[in-house]
Parts: structure tokens; C-alpha cells; sequence
């Protein structure tokens, strides 16, 4: 597929979860980026605390398409700017919010009209649970970030780089709206090693968050050549092992085209994606 068909695809795809409201896009699973049937079990199961899921996030903004808790990897502060890439309903975006407080901000960017008026539809759920009007949302791709140089803290993502058909222009446009100093906290899914090719070619599984993902030793240089320094790429392997285990459709067809004795969490992984801007006092020993 072209890159336009490519955005095509995954537009179309996440505007019918939004319509639909769960991760679902048709009468099966396959074409989810995290199917799951019990959003907030999922929530759970990837390291989000349930009390804080009921306290902050207005109803329909946990659609299940989370892989990692981006948030948690962020060691947000108040005061603090954060940006999230594909933003979609607004799930990580509201659950930031209380952590920057007032006097910090958070930008939710979705390309997904459908996504964009469900989360923007949120608002008033979430300032009445949290009292706070910190979390906007703004129509864009994250190759071409609606966002000023150097203006933000924190750049998070659940799920989302992976389906980009130019990954290094998005960790490009990361380190440009950056401040000096300011820090990458992305969940994702990653290649260990190179998929089969017709799994390569299927557009469910490019949609479902695991063709499009790059393969670790590309993800590592791409990041490098953007010029983020301080890398830390750490696998969560039970991700992808429990949606396998519990027959996902997805994953149950991804099982069927790969070489006997292995598994899909051979291949793919959920990873937790950490990494800094270099700042102005920059030297070999000192970049924040």
C-alpha cells in the first residue's frame, strides 16, 4: 500500500471504533489495534490502577486500544506540558491531566475526525470529575505536528507510531516540538524479528498494530538519528502472550501463518519506549 492508503486504512478503521464505541470494528475483532472485549480489564492487565480509571475518565473514553501506560513511564509533574500522539477518545490524555495539574497542559493529536469529536465530546465529563479545563485536542497526523518548536515537556503514545507509514518523520516532528531537556515516554508494539510476508502484507494486521511495527534494531537508529539521547527500550512480553492466550482472533490468525514451534510473541512485542532531548548544557556526561 501507498502511504496515503495507508492513512486511508487506519483512518477509516479507528473512525468506525469511535462510531462503535469499543475497539471493535465489525462483526469480529480482527482489524483492532487491542481488541479486547473488557476495556478496563485490559487497562488493568497493562498496569492502570481502576480506581483511578473510574475517578478521571468521562464514559466512552476507554475504547481498549491501549498496549503499554505511557502515563506511568512519564513521571509527570505539575506545571508540565504533554503532548499525545493519536490521542484517539481521549483515554491517556484525560489521565494525565490530573497529574500536571492547573498549571500544566495536555494536547491530544488525532488525525480520526471520528476520534477527534469523541474526545473533544469528553471534555465536560472529565473537568466535571477532575474540576480542571487543562486537556484540548487538535486535528493533525504526528508526522506533521500541529505543535510549535520546542514547547512541550513531554511527548506520550499508546499504540499509535506503529502505524505510521513514515515512523521516522514522526520521531523527527517528537524531537522538534520538544523542549531542550524534555523526554519521550511512548508505549508501542514492536518487531523482535522480521514477520512473515503474508502477515506483512495483510491490512488487518497492519491495523491491528503489528505489520506496521518496526523492528527493534530500526526503532533503536531511528530514534538515535532524530537525535534522542538516553534511550531505554524495555519489552513487555505478556502483552502480546495474553491476547494469544486468550484466542484473539487477530493473534489466532497471525498464529496460523507462522513457522511451527513459535508463537506470535516470538515476533512481536509490546515495549515501553523512554528517551530525552538533549538540553542547552549538552555534553558527553550531561544532557538534561
Amino acid at each position: 500500500m501507498t502511504y496515503d492508503d495507508i492513512r486511508t486504512t487506519v483512518r477509516d478503521q479507528y473512525g468506525a471504533m469511535a462510531r462503535a464505541g469499543s475497539s471493535c470494528c465489525g462483526p469480529s475483532t480482527n482489524g483492532c489495534c487491542a481488541p479486547a472485549a473488557d476495556p478496563t480489564a485490559l487497562a488493568e492487565a497493562i498496569g492502570y490502577d481502576a480506581s483511578e480509571l473510574a475517578r478521571i475518565l468521562p464514559e466512552g473514553a476507554n475504547l481498549g486500544l491501549s498496549c503499554g501506560n505511557p502515563g506511568a513511564i512519564a513521571a509527570l509533574t505539575p506545571g508540565e506540558i504533554v503532548l499525545d500522539l493519536g490521542s484517539g477518545a481521549g483515554f491517556d490524555a484525560f489521565l494525565c491531566g490530573p497529574k500536571v495539574g492547573a498549571t500544566g497542559r495536555v494536547i491530544g493529536v488525532d488525525m480520526t475526525p471520528d476520534m477527534l469529536s469523541k474526545a473533544r465530546g469528553n471534555l465536560a465529563g472529565y473537568t466535571r470529575r477532575t474540576g480542571l479545563a487543562n486537556v484540548e485536542f487538535r486535528m493533525g497526523e504526528i508526522e506533521h505536528l500541529p505543535v510549535a518548536d520546542a514547547s512541550v515537556d513531554v511527548v506520550i503514545s499508546n499504540c499509535v507510531i506503529n502505524l505510521s507509514p513514515d515512523k521516522p518523520q514522526v520521531w523527527r516532528e517528537i524531537f522538534r516540538v520538544l523542549k531542550p531537556g524534555g523526554r519521550v515516554a511512548v508505549s508501542d508494539m514492536v518487531l523482535l524479528r522480521p514477520l512473515p510476508e503474508g502477515i506483512q502484507a495483510a491490512v488487518e494486521a497492519y491495523v491491528g498494530c503489528i505489520a506496521g511495527a518496526s523492528l527493534l534494531e530500526d526503532l533503536r537508529a531511528m530514534l538515535t538519528a532524530a537525535g534522542l539521547v538516553r534511550l531505554e527500550l524495555i519489552a513487555k512480553s505478556a502483552y502480546v502472550a495474553t491476547l494469544s492466550a486468550n484466542d484473539d482472533p487477530l493473534y489466532r490468525e497471525v498464529q496460523s501463518a507462522l513457522p511451527a514451534g513459535t508463537t506470535p510473541a516470538d515476533f512481536i512485542t509490546s515495549m515501553d519506549i523512554s528517551a530525552i532531548k538533549p538540553g542547552a548544557c549538552c555534553t558527553p556526561g550531561c544532557c538534561t
